[in-house]
Formats: structure tokens, C-alpha cells, sequence
């Protein structure tokens, strides 16, 4: 198990299920490493983006790398909310991003309530069982939130650039109760509260195994 700086980072890969699931869950911490870390490479992986939601996926994906040098950006066609009767394939799209070999994995909270969240947390750790792995949340209906233990501070205007280009890029969601603004601030607020953030604001994930460097 390798150890973490993120100003040491140089390839970094991004699991999320749906089509705007990375950047709810880790969208301002994405920016922070484009922005103090040009150089550093990028593997975005979207496994379910039906119709619509594939360029939405897309268009958000390119936004949010904006900067970051020759990204990679994979979107599959998995059909959402099936996924524990899909194991199988998408466990074979993980082995096609092994050799990428990413000092660090972002991917789902292994105890979000979503069926689909928790196939890809579990065959992250099936496939890169010895990198260093952040799980990320996503708010819910199913209030299915825990007690995370690592923290990304963020500047008010990175808080304010991810909820912006959320807004923007998936207006599929905009009619959804959920699909807000003042939700996408609430939460980096009360995770920078708890880590004592000096802008007040962060983003949280749950690390299982951490070595220091």
C-alpha cells in the first residue's frame, strides 16, 4: 500500500457509476488537482450513461479536466440500477483500466445504499487492491451518510465552480428535488466544520487502508 501526497500525484483515476457521479462526490477535489497540478494524468471512468446522459457525461468530463494534460475520459453503457446482474462485464472493463496504474482510486462509498455505488467500491478493491483508494459520498434520498475520515479543503470558489458546472452540464437531473445549488454548498460546509477547514469548506471521503509516506 503506497502512501499519499497529492502534490506527488502524477495519475489518478476516477470510477463513478452514473453520469454525474464523480463530480457530485469529488468535483471540487478534481478541480484542486487540475489546477496546482497540471502535469498530472487523469482516467475518468463513467460506467452507465443511457440516451442522454452519455453527453452530458462528455461535456461535464471536459469541464471539469479543463487543463489537465491529455486526459482519458471512458463512458460505458451499463444499464443503471442493474448492476449486481452485471458483475461480470463490468468487472472486465475494471481489468482494462489496470494498466493505467493510478497512485490513486476515487470511487463510491462502500456503504452507499445504491446497488450500483456499491458493485463499483467493491471491484475497486478488487482491482487495485494495493493503491491507495478514497471512497467518496453522494448525497441521497436513503440519507445513507456515515463518518468519513479524510479531507480535502477547498476555496469557496472551487465549492461554488463544481455546483456551477453541475448545474450546467446535466440538466436531466434539473428536475429533481435533490438537484440544487444550496445542496452541492451544504455539504462541503458541514465537512469543512468537521475537519476544521480554514475556508470552512471541504470535501470528504472514507480512506479503509493509508500508509504514510
Amino acid at each position: 500500500m503506497r502512501g499519499i501526497r497529492f502534490d506527488a500525484l502524477q495519475k489518478v483515476l476516477f470510477v463513478g457509476a452514473h453520469s454525474d457521479d464523480i463530480e457530485i462526490g469529488c468535483g471540487g477535489t478534481v478541480l484542486k488537482l487540475v489546477e496546482e497540478n497540471p502535469g498530472i494524468e487523469i482516467l475518468w471512468a463513467v460506467f452507465s450513461a443511457e440516451g442522454g446522459r452519455r453527453q452530458e457525461a462528455l461535456r461535464s468530463a471536459e469541464a471539469f479536466l479543463a487543463g489537465a494534460k491529455n486526459p482519458q475520459v471512458v463512458v460505458e453503457n451499463f444499464r443503471s440500477s442493474y448492476f449486481p446482474y452485471q458483475g461480470e462485464q463490468i468487472k472486465d472493463c475494471f481489468e482494462t483500466l489496470k494498466p493505467f496504474r493510478p497512485d490513486v482510486v476515487f470511487t463510491h462509498y462502500r456503504e452507499d445504499r445504491h446497488q450500483d455505488h456499491r458493485v463499483l467500491s467493491d471491484l475497486a478493491w478488487n482491482t487495485f487492491r494495493s493503491h491507495v483508494i478514497l471512497e467518496y459520498e453522494i448525497p441521497k434520498y436513503d440519507g445513507d451518510f456515515g463518518q468519513p475520515n479524510f479531507f480535502v479543503p477547498l476555496s469557496e470558489a472551487r465549492c461554488r465552480r463544481k455546483a456551477e458546472l453541475v448545474m450546467e452540464h446535466f440538466p436531466s437531473q434539473a428536475g429533481k428535488q435533490w438537484f440544487t445549488t444550496d445542496l452541492f454548498m451544504a455539504t462541503p460546509r458541514i465537512r469543512g466544520m468537521e475537519c476544521d477547514s480554514p475556508t470552512r469548506l471541504a470535501e470528504a471521503f472514507y480512506s479503509r487502508k493509508l500508509s504514510l509516506a
